[in-house]
């Protein structure tokens, strides 16, 4: 080999070499990139999913409460029927029925407190009369003036009762 051929020998393998470090450069920059493009991804993906999520719940919550208001504008509607019913039952019990049994689909539920001790929660007290409670203390509910409901869990309107003790 001769001095000039040698020397660029040299200059190409230094090139080369020089040429594999910036390859090598460059495939490390490329992977810590794509690292950082597959975190950022993966991140955007669990706030979408996140946000998917609270719409459905808020949506849900909002169709509930329409449902819950309109189940409560319906209320005079069934306290009206219940009086019917109790003037002329064999003339209001169907369409009584259909209604609270639609209602109760619905998650309608008439609360049943008589005889039960008194939850201001659920019931207001109208009337009180003298006599023993439920011996611990608690007065008991003796008659239901008007009655209570809860829509799907929740009291919609509290029962007015009268109590003992």
């Amino acid at each position: 080999m001769v001095d000039g051929e040698a020397s660029v020998v040299e200059s190409v393998v230094a090139e080369s070499v020089v040429a594999e470090s910036v390859v090598e450069l460059d495939v490390e920059t490329l992977m810590a990139e794509r690292d950082s493009f597959r975190d950022i991804a993966q991140r955007l993906q669990a706030d979408f999913e996140n946000y998917r999520k609270r719409v459905s719940s808020q949506t849900t919550d909002e169709v509930e409460r329409a449902t819950g208001r309109l189940a409560e504008g319906l209320l005079p509607v069934l306290d009206a029927c219940e009086a019917a019913f109790v003037a002329h039952p064999a003339e209001v019990e169907p369409l009584f029925n259909l209604l609270l049994g639609e209602l109760r689909k619905q998650g309608l539920e008439a609360m049943n407190l008589n005889g039960q001790a008194f939850d201001p929660n659920l019931a207001e007290a109208v009337m009180r009369e003298d006599g023993e409670g439920d011996g611990n203390g608690n007065a008991i509910v003796t008659d239901v003036m008007r009655s209570g409901y809860t829509w799907k869990g929740r009291v919609l309107r509290a029962a007015l009762v009268k109590v003992r003790g």
